[in-house]
């Protein structure tokens, strides 16, 4: 079985970077977007959001690195969630667990890139394309 999710898009605010007794968590939101032309011939642009989390040395990658606006590279697995809100209703997530990020541009326009130190040393987990 195969849970792996490869996304390119950028940061809709600055990550939220915690430590949890000696571990630290970094999430953020991440768009990413699809433009196509419809019947009518006219660009339609869809974004979709992301929650992204991340742990540890990933995590110090994200809050060195990654601000609002930053276009990065994310690759991981999904984790879905639930728990049940005020109501009494069950609330289903959608989360990223990302075990590679790699920022692509800090900001529009700059090409500033950073890596996970796995990802500079481990060559056999390549991108299967």
């Amino acid at each position: 079985m195969l849970n792996k999710v490869l996304l390119i898009g950028r940061l809709g605010k600055d990550p939220d970077v915690k430590d949890l007794k000696g571990k630290k968590l970094a999430k953020f939101s991440l768009a990413t977007s699809e433009t196509y032309k419809n019947a009518k011939g006219e660009k339609v642009t869809n974004t979709e959001w992301h929650n992204v989390s991340c742990w540890d040395g990933t995590a110090s990658i994200v809050e060195k690195y990654f601000k609002k606006g930053s276009s990065v590279f994310v690759e991981g697995k999904i984790k879905y969630e639930s728990y049940d809100n005020d109501k009494g209703e069950k609330v289903y997530i959608t989360n990223i667990v990302a075990n590679k990020v790699l920022i692509t541009s800090a900001k529009e326009g700059d090409n500033t890139t950073s890596e996970t130190p796995k990802e500079k040393n481990n060559s056999s987990d390549d991108l299967p394309f």
